[in-house]
């Protein structure tokens, strides 16, 4: 089998790349639907709410273009279309939510739906012998679990 730049089989780098980029496509619905949150947010937790998913979509960002160089790390293209990101994607679109307990759900759901792509790829990357993918899906899961909790400790859950 042949080798690319970082020591990894080829064919098994297009394995990871290929949900990778469902991953990217998941996190770029979830970032809208967080800016959307953002925006159409209302009533008494509207502050508050207001601050922590613009917290939540800066971050999404960041892993936005942690994932798109991940792919192009091993040496792979990042989708880049909502085309593409709809049709690679399982995350629920969120239209026109502003009640908060609504919003924080859409949230949750749309964190464990990630959880679900990020241990797929977390076991793939673990077969693989591909250590950075296997390390930015450790610290993803580790992050999103603490959030998912804080957010259903908010539903009173």
């Amino acid at each position: 089998m042949n080798k690319n730049i970082l020591g990894l089989e080829e064919a098994n780098t297009k394995k990871s790349v290929a949900h990778l980029n469902g991953l990217l496509a998941n996190f770029q619905i979830y970032y809208q639907n967080l800016r959307g949150l953002h925006w159409n947010i209302k009533g008494k937790n509207f502050f508050d709410l207001h601050l922590k998913f613009e917290e939540f979509y800066t971050d999404s960002q960041v892993k936005i273009d942690e994932i798109a160089e991940r792919i192009l790390t091993l040496q792979g293209k990042p989708l880049h279309t909502f085309i593409d990101y709809i049709a690679n994607s399982s995350v629920p679109v969120g239209k026109d939510i502003s009640n908060d307990e609504q919003a924080v759900k859409l949230v949750v759901t749309s964190l464990s739906e990630l959880l679900k792509i990020e241990r797929v790829i977390l076991s793939l990357s673990d077969e693989l012998e591909d250590e950075g993918t296997n390390a930015m899906m450790s610290d993803f899961i580790a992050a999103q679990e603490k959030t998912i909790w804080l957010l259903n400790s908010w539903l009173g859950k």
